[in-house]
């Protein structure tokens, strides 16, 4: 059984609240950018290769934004983005 303890002083308990919407709001957005590379994905799995490379943009925006606030790091973005193009190159 967890138990866990409810914060005692006014300022945990509102850092307790800002973790938590720290937290959803990162969740939000890591799946935000996976649903965007799944897209890309099906796009190239559906042989249209074409509309794959016009929803590139997005996904790298996704990732700019998601290093630029901490949420991921920088090579991680780095390697989606360049696995990403590979990927759209050889539909081709």
């Amino acid at each position: 059984m967890n138990i866990t303890t409810m914060p005692i002083t006014k300022s945990a308990q509102k850092a307790r609240r800002q973790s938590e919407k720290r937290r959803i709001q990162n969740s939000r957005k890591k799946r935000e950018i996976k649903n965007l590379i799944k897209e890309v994905k099906n796009l190239i799995s559906q042989k249209k290769g074409a509309e794959a490379k016009n929803f590139l943009p997005k996904v790298y925006r996704a990732l700019d934004k998601a290093v630029k606030t901490g949420l991921i790091k920088k090579n991680t973005s780095s390697r989606r983005k360049s696995r990403i193009a590979k990927l759209i190159l050889k539909s081709r």
